[in-house]
């Protein structure tokens, strides 16, 4: 239930309680690991909650709303205020190292940083490790994957196809 102490510390517990609000497509993710939830503010009596979309139109966002709602209003939050930015745009630099380890863990290569610009007209393709067997020799099959967000790799050690999760900046 809510806590009844200092404004700090209910926004810490505010924070602690986004741990439990996981990204329905990528479901070992919170929405702390994957960095969308950008601010906790609360006033005593409402909660606001701002966040940020991987993508301008990713369909996972209503989802996480709701499902950041549910949350709070659970923990005895009835005040709950969800405030969508879009500016600056999310990149996977706000996604957390655990999250990045745990995406790893869960077969999915995390973003590395691209070598070049992707404006380039001959940049060097981004190496990514296959999360199965940690190769470097996989190649891309596809700049679509199972969501916007990812790619489709394979493995050419292995032979496993996994998914990669595009470095945006």
């Amino acid at each position: 239930m809510m806590m009844e102490s200092a404004p700090q510390n209910i926004t810490s517990q505010l924070w602690h309680f986004m741990e439990d609000v996981f990204d329905p497509e990528v479901p070992v993710l919170s929405v702390v690991d994957l960095g969308v939830v950008r601010d906790i503010e609360y006033n005593g009596k409402r909660v606001l909650v701002t966040i940020t979309p991987t993508y301008s139109g990713c369909p996972a966002m209503n989802t996480i709303e709701m499902e950041i709602r549910f949350k709070l209003i659970s923990e005895g939050y009835k005040d709950v205020e969800i405030k969508t930015i879009l500016s600056p745009s999310w990149t996977t630099d706000w996604m957390s190292e655990k999250g990045k380890q745990k995406l790893e863990a869960y077969g999915i290569a995390p973003p590395v940083q691209p070598l070049n610009s992707m404006n380039e007209l001959f940049a060097k393709d981004v190496v990514v490790k296959c999360p199965q067997c940690k190769s470097e020799h996989t190649e891309l099959v596809s700049q679509f994957g199972s969501t916007a967000c990812k790619a489709l790799y394979k493995c050419l050690d292995c032979k496993e196809p996994f998914d990669y999760f595009k470095c945006l900046k």
